[in-house]
């Protein structure tokens, strides 16, 4: 059989891609026979290598501790199939080196032994399986019948998971790619943004480059078109640190999406965790996707961005026992998933049917060499965790002791890149804000909930808003932690985009086919008076207003703010808060935005609010606040006034109020610069007021000031570079209707 990797790459053609000069210089004396040498039990997967006598080969390695028999299936170009016996076993593992096998080699994996849904055990040798450490992946998941691995339309569909379906599901599912990657990252420099400077950007890979005017059509909607200098110059001048990538995991498309000519968009459905989704890749799919990535992540890097990945390992895209068999239902069932006391059924923590078993040491063992993988290899400098207590579950409780906090915490790779835990699952005692520990930060859905209210005027009193905007102490004073434990967000992918915040009051999500049953209705948005656009100025000068007001007050923040990308341009996704499905204009990043002059002013708002969060590191606090005086004069670190100037009372805390003020010393920051000095810088006040009239707020007097400079006024449409607006302390300003005044002492 001649294998499909034998068209050798162009010269100079980069790592990841195809053949190298490893492969090059290997002797290849044989073609693939259908018989493998004994090979070796590590590292699992597929992984090309020069074997005994110089020949050229590659060592596949699969755990599959209850099987019975297991073989590897090569295909060549033609989609003809050679299936391979792997018969030396090693602690659960099968294994052999077959020669001849090169990078580019379509495979796949039919795993026998017994079929008995009632005790757990699903194998079934008619479906070809995906390997769950292919480093690459060739093709896209439909869901045919054939693919199920029991009789899908059995007339009793109770007891339909329980017939075994016989049927080849070969042609109808995509193959691993075996990828030879030799490249050693030496000309990549990590930026290494310490997590209390990081300003966090979310995007989607595709979403972001699909309409980009100065990315090439045939870039747009990939990792090339990412890397592209016209997509990075927008990051640049925006002034984020790291962009948070939603699911590049290859993933696939549930079966309901698929009947209902939709298909899932934001990619919470991993079945490859090594793989980079094929789709989004401009460079072709058997193999070629890995290097595109790499060089992705090394373009950011050169322009000082960190690559951080929303990672989904607490299910897969198997989902339940009606689901379809692709790869570790298909290989050891009970070994990979959570069951429930009747084995036919799966422990559901997050909604998607299944739940993987982290306890188990082989599914830690895959997590953990899956995130070393896009560390070491692939250049990523962090992870954003999705439903993160799912994976911190002991046997049936969320345990902050639990086996996968505790491998994290001691990894030598693991442990020093950036850590983020969407900290609940939808489990009995799922939410857990507040409870990773030191290592990690979080997703605070406490400062999104308390700053919405704020600006919606529906919080009963002002307490919880000053907890959110002084770091949260109540949550992550604990255990060493730091206010950048808080990764403060206003918007995320789930939910309305910021100027639907401010459009819509319930969501409008029948695009997606579920009778807009599906997505939260916890909102807390206010429309401004009117639902949806409107041709009224009014309304229309008041949502961008409050868009101001939300980004000035997220970014001027103590903790760690994260962006959604298109919100600094006022993107709209007609009020749909579920959009995962909708792979079109609906998600994309509309760029003709930056012509209207409204949202180039938003956007011009948001640069400059992060060169000032970068400028002054009074607003990036590495420590929490003391609320101490710690001179004579009685000035202390950080104050709240009422909008009489006078200091806020315990009885103040619990009275309703549309007005707040917040004074930042930068007199008293904790710690010391990297040479050793005291770190001074400016002093701040913002005057955060929500009620929809103009109101009289007294600036405070000695010590606090002498008089004070005005920075940003959100009440504004344009933002002056130097307002030049200076107001002696003791005096009564006028503060605009739903407006930020942020002031500098003078």
């Amino acid at each position: 059989m001649t294998s499909a990797a034998e068209q050798r790459a162009p010269a100079g053609e980069p790592a990841g891609s195809g053949q190298t000069a490893a492969v090059r210089g290997a002797r290849r004396a044989v073609p693939p026979v259908p018989a493998a040498w004994p090979g070796a039990p590590t590292p699992l997967g597929a992984r090309f290598r020069v074997g005994p006598d110089g020949v050229a080969g590659t060592n596949f390695a699969l755990w599959a501790a209850g099987a019975e028999a297991v073989r590897v299936c090569l295909f060549d170009e033609g989609g003809r199939e050679t299936r391979i016996p792997l018969t030396e076993l090693t602690h659960e593992i099968w294994h052999g080196f077959v020669p001849g096998v090169l990078p580019g080699q379509r495979y796949g994996y039919r795993v026998d032994g017994r079929w008995d849904p009632w005790t757990g055990a699903r194998w079934n040798p008619a479906k070809l399986l995906l390997d769950p450490y292919a480093r690459a992946v060739d093709g896209e998941f439909g869901l045919p019948p054939q693919v199920y691995g029991h009789v899908r339309d059995w007339p009793e569909q109770h007891v339909a998971d329980t017939v075994r379906d016989e049927r080849d599901s070969a042609p109808y599912v995509p193959k691993g790619v075996v990828v030879h990657d030799d490249d050693d990252w030496s000309d990549d420099h990590r930026p290494k943004t310490p997590w209390a400077d990081s300003v966090i950007y979310e995007l989607h890979v595709r979403g972001f480059t699909r309409l980009h005017p100065d990315i090439p059509e045939e870039l747009r909607g990939t990792y090339a078109g990412l890397a592209h200098p016209a997509a990075i110059e927008h990051l640049v001048r925006l002034g984020v640190t790291a962009v948070e990538l939603l699911p590049v995991h290859q993933f696939a498309h549930e079966d309901h999406l698929l009947r209902r000519g939709l298909r899932n968009y934001w990619g919470y459905n991993s079945i490859g965790y090594f793989a980079p989704h094929a789709a989004y890749a401009a460079s072709g799919t058997t193999g070629a996707q890995v290097g595109e990535f790499k060089r992705m992540v090394r373009a950011l890097h050169a322009a000082g961005i960190e690559v951080i990945l929303d990672v989904v390992y607490n299910h897969t895209a198997e989902a339940g026992e009606l689901g379809p068999t692709l790869s570790l239902k298909g290989i050891d069932n009970r070994g990979y998933y959570r069951l429930q006391d009747d084995a036919r059924r799966y422990a559901d923590y997050t909604g998607c049917g299944n739940t993987l078993h982290v306890v188990q040491p082989q599914v830690l063992r895959l997590i953990t060499d899956s995130l070393r993988y896009w560390v070491t290899e692939m250049g990523v400098d962090g992870f954003r965790f999705d439903l993160a207590a799912a994976l911190a579950r002991s046997m049936h409780d969320v345990d902050m002791l639990s086996p996968f906090l505790a491998v994290i915490a001691q990894d030598p790779v693991l442990r020093r890149v950036k850590l983020i835990a969407e900290p609940w699952d939808i489990g009995s005692g799922g939410y857990q804000v507040g409870a990773f520990p030191p290592l990690w930060t979080e997703w605070n859905d406490r400062y999104r909930n308390a700053v919405r209210d704020f600006w919606r005027h529906a919080l009963p009193d002002v307490r919880e808003m000053g907890y959110r905007l002084s770091g949260s102490s109540d949550l992550y004073a604990w255990g060493g932690r730091r206010p950048y434990a808080s990764v403060n967000f206003v918007t995320a992918h789930d939910g309305f985009t910021l100027r639907d915040l401010v459009s819509y009051e319930t969501k409008h999500n029948e695009a997606n086919g579920e009778n807009n049953r599906d997505g939260t209705d916890d909102n807390r948005s206010w429309n401004g008076g009117t639902e949806g656009d409107t041709d009224d100025e009014r309304v229309r000068a008041l949502r961008r207003r409050q868009l101001r007001n939300l980004l000035t007050t997220l970014l001027l923040s103590t903790g760690v703010p994260m962006l959604v990308a298109g919100d600094e341009l006022g993107r709209t996704q007609r009020g749909n808060n579920n959009a995962y499905c909708q792979d079109n204009e609906i998600s994309w990043l509309d760029w003709s935005l930056l012509e209207d002059p409204g949202w180039r002013a938003l956007y011009d708002l948001t640069s400059r609010l992060i060169a000032l969060r970068h400028r002054h590191p009074v607003l990036r606090r590495r420590a929490f606040f003391s609320g101490r005086a710690q001179t004579a004069d009685g000035l202390r670190d950080l104050a709240w006034f009422t909008a009489r100037g006078a200091e806020m009372t315990e009885g103040d805390w619990y009275a309703p109020a549309a007005t707040l003020g917040m004074y930042l010393s930068g007199r008293d920051i904790p710690g010391r610069d990297e040479r050793g000095a005291p770190v001074v810088d400016d002093s701040f006040l913002a005057v955060l007021h929500a009620g929809d009239r103009p109101t009289g707020f007294v600036l405070p007097g000695p010590p606090w000031a002498e008089r004070y400079e005005v920075v940003v006024d959100t009440s504004r449409e344009e933002q002056a570079e130097a307002p030049d607006t200076v107001h002696p302390a003791g005096a009564e300003i006028t503060v605009p209707a739903r407006a930020v005044l942020l002031l500098r002492v003078a």
